[in-house]
């Protein structure tokens, strides 16, 4: 859910003018996962600017105090999640943590990092939501010691029916800064996309699996 469409607009193009997310289109990207995408996300390049990270962080913290309520802990996706929880942490002047994608092989083999005790309550904080398989685990973790997750919080997300049915099934109030509809939009009124661009953009959205093949 976004809850600011204003802020929305803003960030996308933050996202844009610094790269952080690039469209091509015509020549797209290919994933790990074997897709093929005409769009790359890189949002840890926010952190390089401090007046982005800002408004970042003031927007997480905002909506954690006006829609989620009180929590105990913040926490992070490892790993980049993990410096935008910190700023969100320190601005609520709470505690945080951050989980892993698996627990280490080593030492205390943790998979939770700083501290989430059994009941107490908490918000995952993630910089990009795909398929949501990585913010859905950390949910997971959380709430096998006890955690209570009150809400997933993300910068930005493609808005896969996937992810957005994965989010419904574990019942977790979602919020995102920004996302891929809005971005599409923003990137034609900047003029960084051609208007013929917009529907083949939004079918990859719809068949990501697929794309850029026809869908019979």
């Amino acid at each position: 859910m976004i809850i600011d469409q204003q802020f929305a607009r803003e960030l996308a193009g933050d996202l844009l003018d610094i790269n952080a997310v690039l469209l091509r289109p015509d020549n797209p990207f290919v994933w790990s996962s074997g897709w093929n995408s005409p769009i790359y996300c890189d949002n840890r390049l926010t952190i390089v600017y401090p007046e982005i990270r800002k408004k970042i962080s003031e927007k997480l913290a905002e909506i954690v105090t006006e829609h989620v309520g009180r929590v105990d802990v913040i926490t992070g996706t490892a790993t980049a999640g993990i410096p935008h929880a910190a700023w969100v942490a320190d601005r609520l002047n709470k505690p945080m943590s951050y989980v892993r994608a698996r627990a280490k092989a080593y030492g205390m083999g943790n998979q939770i990092e700083g501290r989430v005790r059994k009941g107490e309550s908490t918000v995952v904080i993630e910089d990009l939501i795909s398929t949501g398989t990585s913010a859905i685990s950390v949910v997971e973790a959380l709430q096998f010691i006890g955690a209570n997750v009150k809400g997933l919080l993300t910068i930005f997300t493609y808005g896969f029916d996937v992810s957005n049915q994965a989010i419904a099934d574990h019942d977790i109030p979602f919020y995102t800064l920004t996302d891929y509809a809005t971005l599409v939009d923003v990137a034609l009124e900047k003029g960084t996309i051609r208007e013929s661009d917009v529907a083949f953009l939004n079918q990859w959205r719809k068949h990501p699996d697929t794309w850029p093949d026809p869908v019979s």
